[in-house]
C-alpha cells in the first residue's frame, strides 16, 4: 500500500479548491460538498472539515478563489487592451468565459439560492478592488472613475446573466448565441472611446 504524500496546509487547501472548482464546472454547484471534494483528492472528510469548517466554508473559499482568478484574468485583458495588445472583444470573452465555463455564474446563483449570500463577499470585494485598481491607474478624475465603474458593472452583469440564462434567452428571441457578448463588446468599445476622448 502506497502512503499518501503529506501536504502542507496551503497545498491541501489549494488541492481542495482546485477539486471543488473542477466539480463545479463538471457537475454543477450542488456537487461541491466536503465529501465529494475529499473523495476527489483522496483525503478524508475530517481533513477538509479542519481546513474549511463546513461545506459553506468551502463554498465561500471557492467563491474567493474564483473571484481572484476571474478578476486577474479580466485585469490582464484590460491592461493588454489598453496597451494595444488586445481588443475589447478579448476582454468580453475572458469575462464571459470566467462566469460561464469557469463556473463563477453557477456558483453565484447557488450561493444566492441556498441563502449563503455572505459567500459572495469575496467576489464582490475582488471585483471592487479590480475596478478601483483600473480606475486609479487610468482615471484622471471622478467622472472617469465613475465611467470605469459603470463599464465594469455592465460587463459583469451581462456575463453573469449570460452564464445563467443566455443560451435559452437568445434561442427564444431568435438571436445568435453570442448576442450578449456582441452587446457587451459594443458597450465596452463605446466606453473606451469616451475615455480616450476625455484624456
Amino acid at each position: 500500500m502506497t502512503a499518501r504524500k503529506r501536504l502542507t496546509p496551503e497545498e491541501s487547501r489549494a488541492s481542495a479548491l482546485e477539486a471543488a472548482r473542477a466539480l463545479l464546472i463538471e457537475t454543477g454547484p450542488q456537487s461541491v460538498t466536503l465529501k465529494a471534494v475529499a473523495t476527489r483528492i483522496g483525503r478524508t472528510h475530517a481533513n477538509l472539515l479542519h481546513h474549511f469548517g463546513s461545506a459553506s466554508g468551502l463554498q465561500k473559499e471557492l467563491a474567493g478563489h474564483l473571484a481572484r482568478t476571474v478578476c486577474e484574468t479580466i485585469k490582464e485583458a484590460v491592461h493588454a487592451s489598453r496597451a494595444g495588445l488586445g481588443s475589447a472583444r478579448e476582454v468580453v470573452d475572458l469575462t464571459f468565459d470566467a462566469f460561464d465555463r469557469e463556473g463563477a455564474g453557477a456558483l453565484t446563483s447557488w450561493m444566492l439560492l441556498t441563502g449563503n449570500e455572505d459567500a459572495l463577499a469575496p467576489i464582490i470585494t475582488t471585483i471592487h478592488e479590480l475596478v478601483d485598481d483600473i480606475a486609479t491607474e487610468e482615471a484622471g478624475g471622478n467622472a472617469e472613475e465613475q465611467q470605469v465603474h459603470r463599464s465594469t458593472l455592465n460587463l459583469v452583469l451581462l456575463a453573469l446573466g449570460d452564464a445563467l440564462i443566455g443560451a435559452a434567452l437568445a434561442k427564444s428571441l431568435g438571436l445568435p448565441r453570442d448576442a450578449a457578448r456582441e452587446r457587451a463588446q459594443q458597450a465596452l468599445e463605446a466606453s473606451m472611446d469616451r475615455y480616450q476622448s476625455a484624456t
